[in-house]
């Protein structure tokens, strides 16, 4: 299995840039979350999400981060004679415990959407694939465990090209497309790809809603 790797051109610039977007993605997804607005979806959506399979994990880290902030401060403020290093070190253990919160934010309010003219594959702030209908071949169900723990993974099957967008090293719903396809991606535009495999907590209900579609009629043949 093979990972879409960072273009050769790629400079430092050009990955600062990338973690620059990403954090500020990461603080508006915390906004969103915190104010509690409504999902924007229009007439017809249904929004289906992928946030069962990690949750128990990143409410464990979230928990580790805020016990570990007054543990850090108590032993750097006896400890560490220099006393910008407690500001320092608290300032890092809260920026990371936000951080924690923000990714969970951000997977919550980015969900796939199922729509009347095509589906909308979303992975936190940082994926947002759109395929209409037509391009869709086939909807299956199917829960498949990936070795690497990467959520963006391309695998070559035969003559094929298949894109993983995993939660926990997981997918369960295969989108097989009817022609060969490009995405973006974080690293850039991906190759053509045969076929789309994502993660969702309610399989079922997502191909209950494509119903309908081309892809949903030829799933069930």
């Amino acid at each position: 299995m093979t990972e879409p790797g960072t273009p050769t051109g790629t400079t430092l610039g050009q990955l600062l840039r990338q973690a620059a977007t990403a954090e500020a993605a990461m603080w508006r997804s915390l906004y969103l979350w915190t104010r509690r607005r409504p999902l924007p979806l229009e007439p017809g959506d249904e929004p289906f999400g992928y946030l069962g399979v990690v949750k128990p994990i990143l409410g464990i880290f979230i928990v580790l981060s805020a016990v570990e902030i007054p543990i850090f401060d108590l032993i750097v403020t006896h400890v560490v004679p220099w006393r910008p290093a407690r500001w320092i070190v608290l300032g890092l253990g809260v920026w990371g415990l936000l951080w924690m919160v923000g990714l969970f934010a951000s997977m919550t309010i980015h969900p796939h959407v199922v729509g009347d003219t095509g589906l909308r594959v979303r992975l936190n702030s940082g994926i947002d694939i759109w395929i209409p209908w037509t391009e869709i071949e086939a909807l299956r169900k199917r829960y498949r465990s990936l070795p690497s723990s990467r959520s963006v993974q391309v695998e070559q099957e035969g003559d094929r090209q298949v894109l993983h967008l995993a939660v926990g090293s997981q997918t369960s719903i295969d989108v097989l497309l009817r022609q060969p396809l490009t995405f973006d991606l974080p690293k850039g535009r991906s190759a053509p790809v045969n076929e789309l495999r994502l993660y969702a907590d309610d399989p079922d209900g997502l191909l209950r809603s494509a119903r309908g579609t081309p892809a949903g009629d030829t799933a069930r043949r």
